[in-house]
């Protein structure tokens, strides 16, 4: 009977850890705020997207110069992917494609389907020009 009581407490324990390292790996994963900032640039595009979990997705150009390898410069262009998980924020990015905008965001580990596609999650519109 000790034999017995003694496995079961080492399985408890090891159950015990497991389920707690599974508790940390999906916090960090999912819902650790990994980096946050700020970028500016034109709204190329903003919708609301999805099958199940509708979420708002928008695309956000940044341009400027890039020099470097014996060029002088050169004019290029990066992309801004983001996702917006508050709806007044998201109306009032509806209304604001091809306009220069700042954003402040929140970039996490790993998507959720409700949160959006992004790891990057806009939080607040700094400005709209």
């Amino acid at each position: 009977m000790a034999e017995n009581s003694k496995k079961g407490k080492i399985i408890g324990i090891v159950v015990a850890i497991l389920v707690l390292a599974l508790a940390a790996f999906v916090y960090f994963r999912f819902f650790f705020v990994y980096s946050s900032g700020v970028n500016a640039g034109d709204i190329n595009y903003f919708q609301r997207q999805g099958v199940v979990f509708k979420t708002y997705e928008g695309k956000m150009i940044q341009s400027g110069f890039k020099g470097g390898n014996g060029t002088i410069g050169s004019l290029h262009s990066n992309e801004f992917k983001f996702s917006v998980t508050d709806r007044q924020l998201a109306d009032t990015l509806m209304r604001c494609s091809g306009k220069h905008v700042e954003l402040r965001w929140k970039r996490y580990m790993g998507t959720l389907p409700w949160r959006g596609a992004s790891q990057y999650v806009a939080t607040e519109l700094l400005s709209v020009e």
